[in-house]
């Protein structure tokens, strides 16, 4: 009795006082010098539990867990004291390595349980298959689907949920669709998972047809936010903000993740108004600005044209990261700051943040907005030698751009002719715009030429091409151009106004017929100049 009393106390002391492993490590070699292991069988059993249930809370919260090589192997030595491990000592040691993110331990776990002829419970499956999802091992997964429906565990809604969440990471939407149909019982978890997989495959359609489906009372903040984000991935933005206004008459609580979504559909309709509201319920309601949230902020002012606004957030905020610095930058490149966005670029690697692919297409943005050529090409050519960032397609077309505007026509041919991929319309198209601006003919038509080749239903090529030979007066080659786009039945894309009046956006098409409405505003706008209004060409 004595030594069943201690081998309690000191696994007791490991499950609530060890905070580090190196104290883990003394309980057990305490454990052992004692003889409590060969005295007591079943403290192996015990001594697993605890020393998961400690690894579990020494380790950083999901899904920023790391794999941890020390608990691996020691784990296996623990597991290896037990004779005739039980269901439970397997589903102990199964979980554990999901839990430390190695899943093809936690499988062959189960296979070696199975070899063994022990059998799996209720709590079996929903580990097993957690494994699949992390590994994506869909023909594993089905093979588990089938052993559940024997064993009679396809009621159980852990195993379902499971099943449905591998399919969906596998990308078989279909498969976790039909589980989710004809499940016999659903929890909150089981309309999430479903829906994020509608979102992820970009069934929008799908998953609001899951999502009012759902009772009211069962939705919860996850279930919004799942679907604000889905609207505003598939640039459904009017209907994000509408999902939004229903939140905010049901009165259902907002995470960061609905806000971000909201700000993000915000900022891409140019809702300044709508922005401002739910800035101002994130400082009534005391929501923690984190980095993400920041984010949101700085992006959705700078898209709305207060840039001032997002830079006193930005100096406010003093949780920053990779993406939060990425939308300052870009802010200020929309807006042509190539000065100051050269200031924050420097603080940015002061701070010791590592800039990548996004950050150098701001800046090189910025400095063709700006017209700083020599900036941008030292910033160029340290991409890849001093910030290791590698150069991307777009970051040529970046340079192309910001060449052709300054005039330098050849550099950019010679620039473009020499890039390790083939040139798009993009970058041609930089070119091409460069040579409209200075007149260049002779290079337009050369450019002009490729980007037919690479795009043929392109029209803009075509419409440039015409004012590049009306402005040097060649009236022949003109009508050549525009027969040729006429003859290939090649249509240029109607321009698209968005203007905001009273908090309300109207979009028009070019060759759109204005109604009544339409003139009216156009004339309270020319009239009155003090209306808060964002147009985008």
């Amino acid at each position: 009795m004595i030594y069943c009393k201690q081998s309690t106390d000191l696994i007791c002391t490991l499950k609530n006082q060890c905070k580090s492993v190196k104290h883990i490590y003394q309980v057990h070699a305490q454990i052992i010098t004692r003889g409590l292991l060969s005295l007591h069988p079943s403290s192996a059993s015990r001594l697993l539990t605890a020393i998961i249930h400690t690894f579990n809370s020494l380790l950083p919260p999901a899904p920023h867990r790391p794999p941890h090589p020390i608990s691996y192997h020691y784990l296996h030595s623990v597991f290896n004291l037990i004779s005739s491990p039980s269901t439970f000592c397997w589903n102990t040691i199964i979980r554990s390595h999901t839990l430390l993110s190695l899943p093809e331990n936690a499988l062959f776990f189960f296979i070696q349980m199975r070899r063994r002829c022990v059998s799996p419970d209720a709590h079996t499956f929903p580990f097993v298959l957690k494994a699949c999802a992390q590994s994506n091992e869909l023909s594993v997964a089905r093979t588990i689907q089938c052993q559940s429906l024997k064993h009679g565990f396809m009621r159980d809604v852990f195993v379902c949920n499971n099943l449905v969440r591998v399919y969906c990471n596998c990308g078989r939407i279909g498969d976790a669709y039909k589980v989710f149909d004809e499940s016999v019982e659903r929890d909150v978890v089981s309309y999430n998972v479903i829906l994020d997989g509608f979102v992820k495959g970009r069934e929008i359609e799908r998953a609001r047809q899951v999502f009012d489906e759902m009772p009211v009372s069962v939705r919860d903040a996850t279930t919004w936010g799942t679907m604000l984000a889905g609207y505003a991935q598939t640039k459904h933005y009017d209907q994000c903000l509408s999902l939004y206004d229903q939140m905010l008459v049901l009165s259902v609580p907002h995470d960061n993740v609905s806000i971000v979504s909201v700000l993000s559909a915000c900022g891409r309709m140019g809702e300044l108004e709508k922005g401002k509201q739910v800035h101002d319920h994130i400082r009534r309601s005391g929501i923690q600005i984190d980095s993400f949230l920041c984010t949101a902020l700085v992006d959705f002012y700078a898209k709305c044209g207060s840039i001032e606004t997002a830079q006193g957030i930005f100096e406010a905020s003093a949780d920053k990261n990779l993406f939060t610095w990425n939308a300052m930058l870009v802010g200020l490149a929309m807006h042509g700051y190539g000065e100051l966005l050269l200031n924050y670029f420097s603080k940015m690697v002061k701070n010791r943040v590592k800039p990548d692919g996004v950050t150098f297409l701001g800046v090189l943005v910025g400095c063709s907005h700006a017209g700083l050529i020599n900036e941008a090409r030292r910033l160029f050519g340290e991409m890849g030698s001093v910030y290791g960032v590698p150069k991307e397609l777009k970051h040529y077309g970046c340079m192309a751009d910001l060449l052709a505007r300054a005039g330098l026509i050849k550099e950019a041919m010679e620039m473009i002719e020499s890039m390790p991929m083939s040139g798009d319309v993009f970058v041609w198209g930089s070119l091409l715009g460069g040579c409209r601006l200075h007149g260049n003919v002779e290079v337009a038509e050369k450019v002009a030429a490729r980007i037919m080749e690479i795009s043929p239903e392109d029209g803009g090529v075509y419409s440039t091409m015409a004012d590049i030979y009306a402005n040097a007066k060649r009236w022949d080659d003109l009508t050549k151009i525009r027969r040729l786009r006429d003859s290939r039945k090649v249509k240029k894309n109607a321009g698209c106004s968005l203007i905001q009046l009273d908090g309300v956006t109207h979009e028009f098409i070019a060759g759109d017929d204005l109604h009544p409405q339409s003139d009216e505003i156009y004339l309270v706008l020319n009239a009155i100049g003090q209306h808060q209004y964002q147009m985008q060409l």
